[in-house]
Parts: structure tokens; sequence; C-alpha cells
């Protein structure tokens, strides 16, 4: 089955996506959690630097920082040690570490994070890094169901249009599967 997407909010489109991606990984993420990792993806879509970074020494940095700046790059790293781990499972091998490696540093740095933070804050991340491989799990369905409309479908959220341009269909994704809810 074939979904044409027109004009879709980002929001709605990283939303429909998050959802088929936990159906696909059979696990059932909070809304919180949800919450959390839509707006995780809409705010790195554009994010060309994620491959390029050292993430020990960004979380070393990040341990050894003070005040607002510790808990900003605390919570740098554990965002893109979760879309490494993902999303691009292969920058593990290409760094001679394992998975785990994203896991490990993912989750120690929301857990350092949450306890620097007040605790409504303090609460969400300590949930995030308690529920860091299940998110993981989801990003990883996530990109196996995109695997061969995410170059274009990437291109254009990060555009900020949330549509695609196949010629047949102007303005439109074609989606295989169910990328919408009814």
């Amino acid at each position: 089955m074939t979904t044409i997407l027109t004009d879709v909010p980002q929001m709605a489109l990283w939303t429909d996506l998050v959802h088929e991606a936990e159906d696909g990984a059979a696990t059932r993420l909070d809304e919180e959690l949800e919450s959390y990792l839509v707006f995780l993806l809409m705010a790195h879509t554009r994010d060309v630097h994620l491959h390029s970074r050292a993430m020990a020494i960004d979380y070393l940095l990040a341990r050894a920082a003070s005040g607002a700046l510790r808990k900003q790059e605390l919570r740098e790293v554990g965002d893109r040690c979760l879309l490494l781990a993902g999303l691009y499972p292969e920058q593990a091998e290409r760094r001679l570490v394992g998975i785990g490696y994203f896991l490990d540093m993912g989750s120690h740095a929301y857990h350092e994070l949450s306890a620097a933070l007040n605790a409504g804050f303090a609460d969400l991340y300590d949930h995030l890094a308690e529920a860091f491989a299940h998110l993981v799990r989801v990003l990883m369905e996530l990109r196996r169901r995109t695997r061969d409309i995410a170059p274009l479908l990437l291109h254009e959220l990060a555009a900020g249009r949330g549509v695609g341009s196949d010629p047949q269909f102007p303005g439109a994704i074609l989606l295989a599967g169910s990328a919408l809810r009814q």
C-alpha cells in the first residue's frame, strides 16, 4: 500500500513515523517519551554535524563544565548518542566501538543531567535514561521502515516543507505502508 502525504506538518509526520516504528518494534512508549523523541527528531533534522562529533570527548567536556553549560552539553550528548545508536548504528562500527558505547554514554549523560536538575525535568531525564534502549529500538525500526525514502524525506523535512516532489504527484511524498493514523 502507498500513502500519499501532502502538506503534512512536520510534527504530525514525525509523530506518525514514531507510532509506526513503535508498532514495528513491538514496544510502546509513554506520551512523555514519545513527545521527546518527536521533538528530538525535528530538532536534529538539519544536524549535519551529528556524525562528526567524538562522543567520549564531548561527554568528558560536559562533565567538566558547570552550571547551565554543563546541563546543556549533557543533554546534547544524550540526544546525539540516542540518534546515533538508533538511526546510524553503523557509526559504532566505523568508530571501532560497539553500539553499547552509545547506549551507555547516552544513558549516563541523561542520568547525570537528571541529578543536576530540579524535580520536574530531573524526572524526565531519569525516565529517558531508564528507557534509553527502548527509544533506540524504536529509532532502529523507524530507520528500517524509512530506509528507501529517507533521503527524500529528510531532504524535504530539512527544507521545512514536509512534502516531496514526485512528478506524478507534485508536492507529495510517497510512503510504503501507512504512515498516517486514522
